[in-house]
């Protein structure tokens, strides 16, 4: 044994009792405060990295998350009403083209709001 390390004795474990290092550690560095360290100023730091646009395929499927779930959110609320299954779907369908019209519509006033000449 080494330090509180291995085995007290190799004796019956099929090894010849050898300790190795672990070189792949990395020793934390200790949060010392001092006087070189400077805030960072107004554009250092970023390393050139610009903010992304967000992707519009993953968008287009968050939108649509949004809308089937509040379709099966009221597909539960008129089931524990007592409706038909047809008239479920029905429901649904209106629902889902009311849904659909209002994102429509909301994606085209943030379109005008954002164009730039």
């Amino acid at each position: 044994m080494y330090n509180g390390i291995g085995l007290t004795t190799p004796r019956g474990s099929g090894t010849n009792g050898y300790i190795q290092s672990n070189k792949f550690f990395v020793k934390p560095k200790t949060n010392r405060v001092t006087d070189s360290t400077k805030p960072f100023e107004a554009d250092q730091g970023t390393a050139g990295l610009t903010t992304r646009k967000p992707n519009k395929e993953i968008l287009e499927h968050d939108r649509k998350r949004q809308i089937e779930l509040k379709l099966v959110i009221l597909e539960d609320k008129l089931a524990e009403q007592g409706y038909t299954e047809s008239e479920i779907a029905d429901k649904l369908v209106e629902a889902r083209k009311a849904l659909e019209d209002a994102q429509q519509e909301k994606d085209e006033e943030e379109g005008e709001a954002h164009q730039v000449d």
